[in-house]
């Protein structure tokens, strides 16, 4: 996925939002299937994993690694992309107003916690990988670690599906222009 097409599908789902469009019944009747499926410890605990007091200090870890290694560009890049999810996220919710699946409460659109998960979790690879034999290692495990937090949270009832996949698209630009400034733990030669 490129940039500009994670930007341009993040756009479109925040317009059907906004506009209440048709893509707004088939994801309700599909969260509303899901909610409450799957064992519920099991569902907390892969939401949790989105949550900024568990993705947040995986990417600190990784952060003081690179710092060591003299990669600090790379590490102030990623604590940047880190800082900007809740610059862009709460603005969001705010102006989206999204109503939560099993509640009345408002602020749901896009999801904190998958986007929290997602760069924390994939920043953390971009930083590690050029350190480790086998660098598909932290990719797989950022990939596992989101797409468990995206699905605890539907199953729980916490998002809908639209709410996640927004949260990828945003996390996605994120994680690209982190890349291509450079994000990778890799020391300048």
């Amino acid at each position: 996925m490129t940039l500009v097409s994670a930007a341009a599908l993040f756009a479109v789902i925040t317009w059907q939002v906004l506009a209440d469009g048709p893509l707004l019944g088939p994801d309700e009747r599909l969260g509303l299937e899901l909610a409450g499926r799957g064992p519920a410890p099991l569902a907390d605990l892969f939401a949790d994993l989105g949550n900024m007091q568990v993705a947040v200090p995986v990417l600190a870890c990784a952060v003081v690694a690179a710092w060591l290694r003299r990669a600090r560009r790379a590490a102030l890049r990623a604590v940047l992309a880190m800082a900007a999810v809740p610059a862009l996220v709460v603005p969001l919710k705010l102006w989206t107003d999204r109503q939560g699946p099993l509640t009345e409460a408002t602020g749901y659109y896009p999801s904190g916690h998958t986007t929290t998960a997602m760069v924390a979790y994939g920043a953390a690879a971009m930083l590690l990988a050029p350190y480790l034999r086998r660098r598909w290692v932290t990719l797989v495990a950022a990939v596992l670690l989101t797409a468990a937090t995206s699905v605890g949270l539907v199953l729980r009832g916490y998002h809908w599906p639209l709410d996640v996949v927004a949260g990828w698209c945003l996390s996605g630009v994120l994680l690209l222009a982190l890349r291509a400034g450079g994000g990778s733990g890799q020391p300048p030669k």
